[in-house]
């Protein structure tokens, strides 16, 4: 019925230099309901909810809210009219605190034209206060991890008390229990009347909360169905145009000898006592909760933070890193987290960002070889199958998934021995995942080391060797492949099981 719709959009078309990236989408949202958008990267979801949300104008196409045409040429008009989004790329500022980036263009002003720096305190105490968050209004962001700021953004774009909410993978970064308090806050969000345009690859979760489900593919709609009229088979097929008959490309290697040992690294009040190694054509794993320590002890490998203590070993001979420079020197390199803090140089090229890592491959003989250096780039693109229109591209115009692609990239062209990917797979679709997947299990056979650390217990258990897992800043388990089950990753990231098997 049509008085039941929120918004409406009708043969909505954009193009960017060498790729059209919407054909002429119709898509309705119903007031109290939340549709989902599925689609790979790259597929113009995101592209769409810019428009929404006036960070694109169409190059055709209509708006409707409440139908009634409307035309949204910034995010400052898209919030007037009732329009909030949650972005996939978080954006906050990490040297402002925590209420300035909540109130970041959105300051309360006084009647003489200043900003009511006490009513941003106070709203910002309710906003934490109401949803359990432990910091204070004045902790800078830079101090918080990705989960902390993740659940800031969307509480952020729920204060604006907005209609219409955008969710753009807004679980990428967030533990389980922030989920399932997420999920109970978008069905208050319902019952309100608000309706909620929610993207995510995690096809799992999307089925706990969706009414309808609508799937993208290369720019255009290629079905749109209330939820019980789908299955996770049938999105993923309709997503990819194929059957993927095996998520996890996993394969049985003869693995080798050890090429990296870690003894009793600690990290004063952040991890302690660390021990693991990894054998030659090992993919390991690393399991737990946010804030366990995980990603803490891989930015120490690389060299990104210093240690207090402990020894790392590799191929048998001690080395010392102390920086990146060292880590990389020693064959070891690392996928961040957080691809727009630590990763991407946003307005850079994708071809920027590739070579960045390893510029004396191009620069010898007193200049560029700008041939050489395209040519790699094109056949590791090729390879990764990164879609861009060209390899000259900004990268921040990519989808995050390519993004995530063109970061491997750059890592791949160093040809290292041991590759440190923290939560590779975060914000990319089945699609992506599965080739990434399948990038580990060549590398595996190459005789690398690959140290998976994700959040995703099932990719862990589907890829990995043998899975540590830690909690409270150290391992507190260790699981061969055989012996692999969420329920024991889960007692031993909560504490209740111990190395030793003490309950």
């Amino acid at each position: 019925m049509k008085e039941n719709i929120k918004l409406r959009v009708s043969q909505i078309e954009k193009s960017f230099p060498g790729v059209k990236a919407l054909d002429k989408i119709d898509f309705t949202v119903k007031k109290g309901s939340v549709h989902v958008l599925c689609g790979e990267n790259g597929a113009g979801k995101s592209t769409l909810m810019k428009i929404i949300n006036g960070i694109y104008q169409p190059d055709n196409g209509q708006i409707y809210i409440d139908e009634k045409p409307v035309r949204i040429n910034n995010p400052i008009q898209a919030r007037n009219l009732g329009i909030s989004m949650i972005f996939q790329e978080m954006n906050y500022v990490p040297e402002m605190t925590v209420e300035e980036n909540i109130f970041l263009g959105n300051l309360p002003i006084n009647k003489f034209g200043n900003v009511n720096w006490k009513e941003v305190r106070q709203r910002t105490t309710e906003l934490l206060k109401a949803e359990n968050l432990p910091y204070s209004p004045t902790t800078l962001l830079k101090d918080l991890t990705v989960s902390d700021i993740q659940m800031l953004e969307i509480i952020k774009a729920i204060s604006y008390k907005s209609e219409i909410i955008i969710m753009d993978e807004p679980t990428s970064a967030i533990t389980l229990k922030e989920v399932e308090k997420l999920f109970v806050k978008i069905g208050e969000l319902k019952a309100r009347g608000v309706c909620i345009i929610y993207i995510s690859h995690k096809l799992d979760e999307i089925f706990q909360i969706a009414d309808e489900i609508t799937v993208f593919r290369d720019g255009t709609v290629v079905d749109s169905r209330p939820k019980e009229e789908w299955d996770i088979e049938a999105v993923i097929a309709m997503m990819v145009g194929r059957k993927l008959t095996n998520k996890y490309p996993k394969e049985q290697i003869e693995l080798g000898e050890d090429m990296l040992q870690v003894e009793g690294l600690n990290c004063t009040n952040v991890y302690h006592d660390i021990n693991f190694h990894a054998r030659k054509g090992e993919i390991l794993g690393f399991a737990g909760l946010m804030g366990a320590g995980r990603t803490e002890v891989m930015r120490s490998l690389f060299g990104l933070d210093a240690k207090t203590s402990g020894f790392i070993k590799i191929n048998g001979k001690e080395v010392t890193i102390k920086n990146v420079e060292q880590s990389i020197e020693n064959g070891m390199v690392m996928l961040s987290e957080d691809r727009r803090r630590y990763g991407i140089i946003p307005m850079r090229s994708v071809k920027e960002n590739t070579t960045i890592s390893y510029l004396k491959k191009f620069f010898y003989g007193f200049r560029n070889h700008k041939k050489v250096e395209r040519s790699v780039v094109s056949d590791m693109f090729s390879k990764m199958k990164v879609k861009t229109p060209t390899i000259d591209t900004a990268i921040a115009s990519l989808s995050g998934g390519n993004q995530q692609k063109v970061l491997l990239s750059k890592w791949m062209i160093r040809n290292p021995d041991i590759l440190i990917l923290d939560e590779p797979t975060r914000g990319i679709d089945v699609g992506a995942k599965f080739e990434i997947y399948k990038l580990m299990t060549e590398l595996a056979k190459e005789g690398k080391v690959v140290i998976m650390v994700s959040s995703e217990l099932p990719e862990l258990i589907g890829m990995c060797d043998r899975i540590y897992v830690m909690a409270k800043g150290t391992i507190t388990g260790e699981i061969s492949r055989e012996d692999f089950s969420q329920e024991l990753i889960m007692k031993y990231a909560t504490g209740t099981t111990t190395v030793n098997g003490g309950e």
